[in-house]
């Protein structure tokens, strides 16, 4: 694969987040978007795979999802008190950090990224 594949990918995930975090709470954060493309490009290594499907997709995709969200989450919010964001309020919350609700959303986003990642992966062929 290409290394113009993967900086391609990681700056669509990083604009594509910030657009969408900024139209859905009017503002984001740096290491939001950092988040955002990382998370974009770990999913086009997992759409990668020949015979993933779409759902298997989007459960992997979740869960790496919530696991930067955790990661990154404990990072801003705890270790450095940047108060980026908190899901306290949030039913079965794990320190403020990840909730289901979120997961489900992610799962949700996994959709239109898994269509994404396998176009980028064909212009790039």
């Amino acid at each position: 694969m290409k290394y113009s594949q993967y900086i391609f990918t990681f700056l669509m995930g990083y604009f594509i987040y910030a657009f969408v975090e900024i139209a859905c709470r009017g503002y984001t954060h740096w290491t939001m978007c950092l988040t955002g493309g990382l998370a974009l490009t770990l999913l086009h290594l997992i759409n990668g795979r020949k015979a993933m499907p779409l759902i298997k997709s989007c459960l992997a995709g979740s869960a790496v999802i919530t696991a930067l969200e955790f990661a990154v989450g404990v990072f801003d919010n705890i270790i450095m008190g940047w108060h980026v964001w908190d899901y306290s309020n949030q039913p079965f919350n794990l320190l403020g950090q990840i909730c289901p609700f979120f997961t489900a959303l992610w799962f949700l986003l996994c959709i239109p990224a898994f269509f994404l990642t396998k176009k980028i992966r064909r212009k790039f062929a």
